[in-house]
């Protein structure tokens, strides 16, 4: 029954996600993996010299000249299947004009996130039963998570957080998807070491993840996790030798990602030149960037917390430590507010493994709680909207409120200005230039040339696929409440209790 409605689950997050999805490439980092993308599926090669000649390089000439993205591959691989679909079958479909074939295939690669981000929630549903939630406490925190949080805007743009907040559930829900009682396996164990070795090739910053699930393993058993911790740790050992020797291979040095030392201005990237305060107050407290605003339900995750630590006390070690990892790592990068994006980008994956305190709190709480759960989710889905309903870069890039002039994060910055523009094309019944205006998929594609008809063609599969698996799990559902044993009141229990005495 849980695997049935978290199947139904992913299909219907899936489904919406991809309704919500701005299907647009933007900024810098996601046109270089989009590159990266199109470079593997059509050239089986990593170079991106289609960047250099559209002057939108950004990364490293390798040893051999080769024009190389500044990310590894992980993210680009992933996404190939979403790129080879819209160039096989999207593009030569009746109503999708030749010169709209580069919408069309960044439309497509972007739709990659949301199959990500639905995935990563129905991992997470699983791991919240598997650990003791009952199944609708779990589903109303994986929705608090997947709406409220910014998880859900992240899932309509083409960066790599959804695909790594992902894998990492997957590596939680196969080492702590059991019995607190029972000992991770070997096999399991090593299936986990390997999707976080291939998460570092999605981002090298997530090796900080494999130390966190380490450390988890052997907190929830002890000395008979060390097997376990040793297979999981040569396995995303491995993985990042890897990397290492790819490295070397492009660039000569084995630390050198192909990740540009410079970039606008002469701004040093790839350092930790920003002081620990002044990450920490931008992560906690600024307008624009703190997870505090951007992510509402963390505070009744954080109650959850202790309650989770009684369920399991390795997944709650994961899930408070490995933010903490992360925010103070951050903090101290230089580029700590992740670039042209929204909120705070780059503790997106942490925020969702934080939220897995939603579960036991909905599940212990009573209708206090639940009602604060709604109000978080409310305030937090609000806040998700007004940067899905219209281009954060739009604003970001354009206002000067952004960057100062030696391209330093103001911690000034709010949504005030996304806020503007919403109720500026509210008003407006003037039609914006392509890119601008109303952030969604089939707006800027039927402004590039598709048809109505083909964009309501695809708009009404995710529609009716939607439909039917907010069916199918209500009907799941519903017949696990039948199944369910009936509750004995306790004047029943009292008295066959005493039956038993006797």
């Amino acid at each position: 029954m849980r695997l049935r409605v978290a199947l139904w689950l992913f299909t219907a997050l899936n489904c919406f996600y991809l309704l919500t999805s701005s299907g647009r490439v933007r900024t810098l980092d996601e046109y270089t993996t989009f590159y990266e993308t199109e470079s593997l599926v059509l050239r089986h090669s990593t170079a991106i010299p289609q960047a250099v000649t559209l002057h939108n390089f950004y990364g490293k000439y390798d040893i051999h000249g080769r024009p190389q993205p500044a990310y590894p591959p992980g993210h680009a691989l992933a996404a190939s299947p979403w790129y080879a679909l819209g160039f096989y079958a999207l593009t030569r479909m009746r109503g999708v004009p030749p010169d709209a074939n580069d919408l069309v295939l960044a439309f497509s690669s972007c739709l990659s996130s949301a199959t990500f981000a639905a995935l990563a929630l129905a991992f997470a549903f699983l791991l919240l039963t598997r650990v003791g939630t009952d199944l609708k406490s779990s589903l109303f925190a994986v929705l608090i998570v997947g709406l409220g949080t910014p998880l859900f805007p992240y899932s309509a743009w083409f960066f790599s957080e959804p695909l790594s907040t992902a894998m990492l559930m997957a590596a939680a829900l196969l080492l702590f998807g059991r019995p607190a009682a029972d000992p991770i396996p070997l096999k399991a164990a090593l299936a986990a070491g390997a999707i976080l070795g291939l998460l570092v090739w999605v981002r090298p910053t997530h090796v900080l993840a494999i130390a966190v699930f380490l450390v988890a393993i052997l907190i929830r058993d002890k000395r008979a996790g060390g097997r376990a911790a040793l297979a999981l740790t040569s396995v995303s050992g491995v993985a990042v030798l890897l990397l290492l020797a790819y490295n070397t291979a492009h660039f000569g040095n084995p630390l050198e990602f192909g990740y540009p030392a410079f970039a606008e201005r002469g701004k040093q990237l790839n350092s930790f030149q920003t002081p620990l305060s002044v990450g920490l107050h931008g992560f906690l407290f600024s307008p624009g960037k703190s997870i505090l605003l951007f992510a509402p339900p963390i505070l009744l995750a954080l109650a959850g917390i202790p309650r989770l630590w009684r369920r399991d006390r390795g997944l709650a070690t994961l899930a408070a430590l490995l933010p903490v990892l992360y925010l103070l790592f951050f903090a101290r990068y230089t580029q700590w507010e992740g670039g042209y994006c929204f909120g705070p980008r780059y503790l997106v994956p942490a925020i969702t493994l934080f939220c897995l305190g939603l579960g036991p709190a909905l599940a212990d709480g009573g209708r206090k709680t639940r009602w604060s759960a709604v109000g978080l989710l409310v305030l937090g889905m609000a806040i998700q909207c007004i940067g899905l309903a219209t281009s954060f870069m739009e604003d970001q890039a354009t206002t000067g409120r952004y960057y100062d002039s030696h391209w330093t994060y103001r911690l000034s910055y709010s949504l005030i200005g996304q806020i503007h523009l919403l109720f500026h094309y509210l008003r407006t019944s003037e039609p914006a230039r392509l890119g601008l205006g109303w952030d969604r998929w089939f707006v800027f594609l039927h402004k590039g040339g598709l048809s109505t008809s083909i964009l309501m063609a695809w708009a009404a599969c995710m529609l009716v696929g939607l439909i039917v698996s907010l069916i199918g799990i209500r009907r799941s559902l519903k017949k696990e409440s039948e199944n369910r044993p009936p509750r004995m009141d306790r004047s029943s229990y009292t008295a066959d209790a005493s039956f038993q005495q006797l």
